[in-house]
């Protein structure tokens, strides 16, 4: 299943990299929230050649109506991921897919055409980019340590999520090396797979960004947690956790000051 799940991927891949390049029509979902007929147009792709191919499992995507599917034996696409970095010509964008059996993780493809970067795992199996195994970053102090976070669309709306994130980036800030925000989870997540950052948290996250990311840094050696360092639900906590495992409880203290 892997193999024929990513050519699939990077085939959608080449819709999404002509896409970048070219004028777009964007629409609106909310105040910050955009979508692009790219974005349709590799979900259409994604799903039509995924129903074909592995007719056990369900289709849950961000731009379709969800209502009536059940997350079981699932592949959950995230067609464009860092959509407003796609529109602006920022090239921290990707594909996400995770493919879920008995609602757990099984197969993660995150693939970013435009600097053509592949990260895949498999349950028991390991982490990968572009074939090379990843693993995370072996920093244990907190000051020393690179934390990525994200920004809630409902930040431009919500006042109370508003708050919360710049309460958490006042109360974090000063206890590690450095902040960043790039703007697609599932690259993000991946980044902590690599060593890059020593850490990842966000609030208000869909399935689909990060269906994927979380298996490949659980592959790579790292833990994903909800803000209190239980088991991160999809479909249910408001913050994910993300960390090499070293900094986790830090970082789960820090976040909760």
């Amino acid at each position: 299943m892997k193999k024929e799940l990513i050519k699939i991927i990077k085939d959608a891949g080449k819709i999404l990299k002509e896409g970048f390049y070219t004028d777009k029509n964007i629409s609106f979902k909310a105040k910050k929230d955009l979508v692009t007929q790219f974005d349709v147009e590799v979900e259409k792709y994604l799903k039509k050649k995924f129903a074909k191919k592995f007719k056990e499992f369900n289709i849950i995507a961000e731009e379709s109506d969800n209502t009536n599917i059940e997350f079981n034996n699932s592949i959950i696409i995230d067609p464009i991921d860092g959509t407003t970095n796609f529109v602006n010509g920022v090239p921290h964008t990707a594909i996400s897919v995770g493919v879920y059996k008995n609602k757990k993780p099984y197969l993660a493809v995150v693939y970013n055409p435009i600097l053509d970067e592949l990260y895949t795992a498999k349950i028991g199996k390991g982490a990968f980019l572009n074939g090379k195994k990843l693993k995370v970053s072996s920093e244990d102090n907190f000051q020393k340590s690179l934390i990525a976070t994200g920004f809630p669309y409902t930040s431009g709306s919500n006042e109370n999520d508003l708050n919360d994130v710049l309460k958490r980036i006042k109360d974090v800030l000063p206890l590690c090396q450095d902040l960043r925000r790039l703007g697609s989870a599932s690259l993000d997540l991946c980044y902590v797979a690599c060593g890059t950052y020593e850490g990842y948290y966000e609030m208000n996250l869909k399935p689909w960004d990060v269906s994927a990311g979380v298996l490949i840094v659980t592959e790579a050696g790292g833990i994903v947690s909800n803000i209190n360092g239980d088991e991160y639900n999809l479909f249910e906590d408001k913050y994910l956790v993300a960390s090499n495992g070293k900094i986790h409880n830090e970082f789960i203290k820090n976040l909760n000051l």
